[in-house]
Order: C-alpha cells, then sequence, then structure tokens
C-alpha cells in the first residue's frame, strides 16, 4: 500500500466516534487522497461538513468499499461481523466494534505495544476504549518491573456509549435541575447525578462483559494469556474523558520514583503527578488531548515495594477510539 494519497473510506461518519476519525486524520495529516463517507439508503445523498471539506454521503456497497486502501469501521458489532471479512478482501479494515477482538487470527492492536503487527494483516481490531487507556499506562511498568497482578477500577464518561449516550447525559442533567423526571433509555438507571455499576451485560461469574473485556483484552495486547487482571466498571455523570484507579503488584520490587521515571518517557503517557499543587489526571484536563494522563503514583499498602497505585485519565472518543484506530492505520503504511 503506497503511503501517499489513500482512498479512505468511515461507514459511521456521523457518531461521536466516525466524526473524530475524519478529524484525528486531518489533524494528523494522514494521507488522505479521497475520502469516502458511507452510509445506508436513510442518508446516502446527505451533505456533511468536515476538516476535509463539504462531503457527500455515498450509499454502503462491499464492492464500493473494497475499492478504498482503508476503511474504518464506526459502527455496529453486528454489520462488522456481516461485512468486514468481505471489505477486508480489498482494504484494510481497521474494526472499532467488539465483532473481531478476541478472534485469534485478527490483530488487537495498541500501537505503543503491537503496532508491528499492523503490517502485515487486513483485518485489525481497535480494543475497548477502556482497554486502550489503560494499556497506554501499564505497558511500560510491564516491560520494566513485570506485572503479577492489575485491578482496575473505572469511572467512564457517557461518551462510551456514543452521542446518544452524551445526549441523555445533558437532557438528563438539564431535567434535574428543573425537578423533572431524569430519561434513562441509553442506561439502566439515570446518569445524572448519579453513578451506575453496571456497563454492558452481566456474566455468568458476576462481572459484565464490559469488565471482562479489560481482562480477556489486556491479555491479548501483551501477549499474557494468564495474566491476572480484575476490573470494576462503573458509568459516571460526566460527558467525555474516561478515568481509572489501577492496582499493581509487580514481580520486580519498584518505588514511586522509578515508575515516574518510566512513565515520564513512555510513549503516549503524560505525567501529571504534583498533588502538592493539586495536579493531577483528570477528565477535564485529559479530554480532547492525545496522551493518556498518568499521576497518583504511589506504593500500594497491600503489595508495598512490589504494588504501585495510580490513577489515569484518557479520552474515550480519542485514545480509546478514534486516535488509536489512526495510530493503526499509521502503523500499517511505516516504513
Amino acid at each position: 500500500m503506497s503511503a501517499e494519497n489513500l482512498h479512505v473510506g468511515v461507514i459511521g461518519a456521523t457518531g461521536a466516534v466516525g466524526v473524530e476519525l475524519i478529524n484525528v486524520m486531518f489533524d494528523r495529516n494522514f494521507p488522505v487522497g479521497e475520502l469516502t463517507l458511507f452510509a445506508s439508503e436513510r442518508s446516502a445523498g446527505k451533505t456533511v461538513e468536515t476538516k476535509f471539506g463539504t462531503k457527500t454521503v455515498a450509499l454502503f456497497s462491499v464492492e464500493e468499499a473494497k475499492q478504498c486502501d482503508i476503511v474504518f469501521l464506526a459502527v455496529s458489532g453486528d454489520f462488522a461481523k456481516e461485512y468486514a471479512p468481505k471489505i477486508a478482501e480489498g482494504a484494510l479494515v481497521i474494526d472499532n466494534s467488539s465483532a473481531f477482538r478476541l478472534n485469534d487470527d485478527v490483530p488487537l492492536i495498541v500501537p505503543e505495544i503491537n503496532g508491528d503487527l499492523a503490517k502485515t494483516a487486513k483485518l485489525i481490531a481497535n480494543p475497548n476504549c477502556t482497554t486502550a487507556i489503560a494499556a497506554v499506562a501499564l505497558w511500560p511498568l510491564h516491560q520494566a518491573f513485570g506485572l503479577k497482578k492489575v485491578i482496575v477500577s473505572t469511572y467512564q464518561a457517557a461518551s462510551g456509549a456514543g452521542q446518544p449516550g452524551m445526549n441523555e447525559l445533558r437532557e438528563g442533567l438539564a431535567s434535574g435541575l428543573e425537578g423533572k423526571p431524569v430519561p434513562a433509555e441509553v442506561f439502566a438507571h439515570p446518569l445524572a447525578f448519579n453513578v451506575i455499576p453496571h456497563i454492558d451485560s452481566f456474566q455468568d461469574n458476576g462481572y459484565t462483559r464490559e469488565e471482562m473485556k479489560v481482562t480477556w483484552e489486556t491479555r491479548k495486547i501483551f501477549g499474557t494469556p494468564d495474566l491476572p487482571v480484575s476490573c470494576t466498571a462503573v458509568r459516571i455523570p460526566t460527558e467525555r474523558t474516561h478515568s481509572e484507579a489501577i492496582v499493581v503488584e509487580t514481580e520486580k520490587a519498584v518505588t514511586p520514583a522509578q515508575a515516574r521515571e518510566v512513565l515520564s518517557k513512555a510513549k503516549g503517557v503524560k505525567l501529571v503527578d504534583d498533588p502538592a499543587n493539586n495536579k493531577y489526571p483528570m477528565p477535564l484536563t485529559a479530554t480532547k488531548q492525545y496522551d493518556v494522563e498518568v499521576g497518583r503514583i504511589r506504593s500500594n499498602l497491600i503489595f508495598g515495594d512490589h504494588g504501585l497505585e495510580l490513577f489515569v485519565a484518557g479520552d474515550q472518543l480519542l485514545k480509546g477510539a478514534a486516535l488509536n484506530a489512526v495510530q493503526i492505520a499509521e502503523a500499517s503504511i511505516a516504513d
């Protein structure tokens, strides 16, 4: 594939992730020669304003999509399962859904970790947003000190449920402030003025599927099939950017200072760890930022000199989705 003047297709271009995909490609000077936005009959023919100019939405067909060099899917897993393998017969497909993440023959990529896998694949899975954000922070620590156990508690924004989730949060806040009932259609309960320890469906082991994705996907990305990873995922009433409290037990002894030194040099990480001056990762500061903020680094009281505790915040629509997908595309054409 030539690294110049690529024909890029986006399916799901008007959704929250699709919009960010287009913005990120433009902002990072990704070599887009032609951009085609695909949609169903309902939206085909409409015009959309993008950073690449006004685009007329094209009717999706497998044959047309196969003519692209790269196709980003920002649609449902059911759509991806039906069409992604067919499109991949002609184009490189980067899928943002969960459809293929755990397939042995489909690479699951965070470019800072395993971006080399993008050079030979025709169908690539983009990780779960929570997993990607955690992985960027954890991988440098794993390389330096070895991870023995990982325990994650997430604080996930409404954006994890796409534009409908963000809309429901805004509507709920407005309704609640006016003393009106708060809607709960996208989420299991009203999200405004609330936190919900329930994301995705509950599994037989008592965890939700969102929580198990963190376990399954981290193991696959790291190439550590037996790494103990446990997660509790919680939806909170912020609009954008996920945060996570992470506890790790390490194989080697580690101090907070050593961890800061490693993380200060890590790709995709911004060290924000100055509690004395009230500086630590937060959604307000991590939103619309490419790097994952990492801070509140300290020795864990349970695991002592073989344990760390840290807090991370990363934009769910960027490193958790669109940015990571574009970085995968960049890795696929890199020399």
